[in-house]
């Protein structure tokens, strides 16, 4: 699957999905996809990061994800970056940095999901909550 099958894949499971602030869903995947590239990363993390809230976000199934026509890796880094229900912070964390490629993706995550313009429109008790929440999944990643 090229990356620009990737990406309409990825549009069209999260279409009509909105982020915290009312955004267009898409507009988060582009953002890490394209903070992937920005940081050297390669099409298996790219394709990853297009996909890396569609499994999580039940847009797309476990099942697909076995069968679907990416790499390996691509399918590896996926998993290790779809937090499970009931998992600890510290177990999500120690997938992550075992799964080569998958460190770069989760930063780039973060990096748009702590952006401060990002949070500025969201109420503080939220804004403050999830700035928490992602220093300390950057701490335990050792991006901090």
């Amino acid at each position: 699957m090229s990356l620009a099958e990737v990406e309409a894949l990825a549009r069209a499971a999260h279409e009509g999905q909105t982020d915290k602030a009312g955004r267009p869903y898409a507009e988060h995947l582009r953002a890490v996809a394209e903070g992937v590239r920005a940081r050297g990363g390669d099409a298996d993390q790219i394709a990853a990061a297009w996909l890396h809230d569609a499994v999580e976000d039940d847009k797309l199934s476990e099942e697909w994800l076995e069968q679907a026509a990416l790499s390996p890796r691509t399918k590896a880094v996926v998993r290790a970056v779809t937090k499970r229900p009931g998992e600890s912070p510290e177990a999500y964390a120690r997938r992550i940095l075992a799964t080569p490629g998958a460190l770069l993706v989760k930063e780039s995550d973060l990096a748009h999901n702590a952006d401060p313009a990002r949070l500025a429109v969201l109420d503080d008790a939220t804004r403050a909550r999830l700035t928490e929440k992602y220093a300390r999944m950057r701490a335990l990643l050792g991006l901090a």
